[in-house]
């Protein structure tokens, strides 16, 4: 981040040790390390965070993708079915009508037997 050599550290250390002094020198310099630290755990907080939001989008893509696909199969196979189902619905076959109306006697006849039996 910051290309900072070692005689610019050097330069820095002394120009604090003129301006602070030397028996105030190591409370300044442990508290600049302890502004340092904490400035260092928010950033990589934020750095974890912005990752990890990242990391969320690109799962929420993902799971989209699929979905998306999942449902074109889902109608690709849903199609042919429903195209067979509306011709049967518009075209009726007389053999079709004729055992579903048969069907349809039996089933009101069997209740009529049931409650005979009791």
């Amino acid at each position: 981040m910051f290309d900072i050599g070692f005689t610019e550290l050097l330069i820095v250390a002394v120009v604090a040790l003129i301006v602070v002094g030397p028996e105030r020198l190591p409370t300044a310099v442990r508290t600049v390390g302890l502004w340092v630290g904490r400035i260092r755990r928010t950033i990589g907080s934020v750095q974890k965070e912005i990752s990890e939001e990242l990391r969320i989008d690109e799962m929420r893509k993902a799971a989209k993708e699929q979905q998306e696909k999942l449902e074109s199969q889902v109608d690709g196979i849903q199609k042919p079915f429903s195209e067979s189902l509306r011709e049967e619905i518009l075209v009726p076959d007389s053999k079709g009508s004729a055992s579903s109306s048969g069907a349809e006697s039996d089933s009101t006849q069997k209740p009529a037997d049931k409650s005979a039996d009791s």
